[in-house]
């Protein structure tokens, strides 16, 4: 059974072309991906990873928000009982930020320019395939 991934926008960023690439290039590496849209709340994020039976979310930012926003996806599906769906992110994100991030329990931060198999060879490394 292929990983399936929920990619999501969260918060009032607009930019979606990475996420719409990064999306495309998990489908392209054999994973089943569900891109949630513009404007997603965490609730909104965490309600469609569980719907979908995903094993990871991808959560995009540009808007700086991702210390909250981040964040909260992953004390949501905490609260849910599915703190095993694997939460990683990526876009504007300082690097100052990441070890925070990562102590808050987002598994890997992408920063603008990381390579595509960079990123599906980790999704694939990390988040194990449902049987």
């Amino acid at each position: 059974m292929a990983i399936r991934v929920v990619v999501a926008k969260p918060g009032l960023d607009g930019h979606d072309r990475g996420a719409k690439v990064v999306a495309r290039a998990l489908r392209d590496a054999g994973m089943e991906v569900v891109y949630t849209g513009l404007h997603q709340t965490p609730q909104q994020i965490v309600a469609a990873a569980l719907q979908e039976d995903a094993q990871a979310i991808g959560l995009s930012i540009h808007s700086g928000a991702h210390m909250t926003l981040f964040p909260k996806v992953v004390e949501l599906l905490r609260e849910q009982g599915a703190d095993d769906v694997i939460v990683f992110g990526g876009g504007i994100i300082p690097d100052d930020d990441i070890p925070a991030l990562h102590e808050q329990g987002v598994s890997a931060v992408f920063t603008p320019g990381t390579p595509m198999k960079a990123i599906t060879d980790w999704v694939e490394a990390n988040v194990p395939e449902r049987v």
